[in-house]
């Protein structure tokens, strides 16, 4: 019965150690926490936040001033316009140039769910058999959920597996995370219902 009693302990133990509350990281309020990177739009609306191209078209991020290493995000988007964007993680920034890897969030066909890596090796892993298209809800509310635990990378589109990828170089670092607004403007989405849960 001691010998049960210590191992309940144990494994009660791992478990606590793991569920880490989950934190807010958008108040549907103010952009408390970000910071702008660029010079596209980033504001407010109905408890919402929105990203929308600027005038000068370019590419555009907010960027979490806290960096995350091992975590588990969770999110929504609706895609209004053209919905060219993305969650990056293990970020930093030098202007709007990027270091880093994105799940990718875009039109119907354009591999959202899918991991890049910007100025470097490009894509790593696209979503197969159409899945992107199949899961992607046009001008409704996704959910997106990045799972990143050392080397190893699993995204969900509306509750449906995308991709699982092991990268070393990913498990190498640590960072921001950031959404993304793409360059050539005409773009605009919303996010809301943004929390992570940091793992060990």
């Amino acid at each position: 019965m001691k010998l049960i009693f210590s191992v309940l302990l144990s494994v009660c133990g791992l478990i606590c150690a793991e569920a880490q509350p989950l934190k807010q990281l958008f108040n549907t309020k103010n952009l408390d926490g970000w910071t702008v990177v660029g010079t596209e739009k980033w504001y407010v609306e109905n408890g919402e936040l929105v990203c929308a191209s600027g005038p000068d078209k370019g590419y555009g991020y907010l960027a979490t001033q806290e960096s995350f290493k091992n975590f588990d995000l969770r999110l929504e988007f609706k895609q209004e316009a053209d919905g060219n964007s993305g969650v990056f993680f293990h970020s930093s920034f030098e202007g709007t140039r990027v270091t880093g890897w994105q799940a990718e969030v875009a039109p119907a066909g354009h591999s959202t769910g899918g991991i890049y890596e910007s100025y470097k090796r490009g894509w790593l892993i696209k979503p197969t058999g159409g899945k992107d298209t199949k899961y992607l809800k046009a001008d409704d509310w996704n959910t997106m959920r990045i799972l990143v635990k050392n080397n190893k990378v699993t995204t969900w589109l509306n509750g449906h597996k995308m991709i699982t990828l092991k990268d070393d170089m990913i498990g190498s670092r640590t960072g921001q995370l950031a959404l993304q607004i793409h360059d050539g403007g005409g773009i605009k989405v919303r996010w809301r219902n943004m929390f992570v849960k940091v793992l060990k």
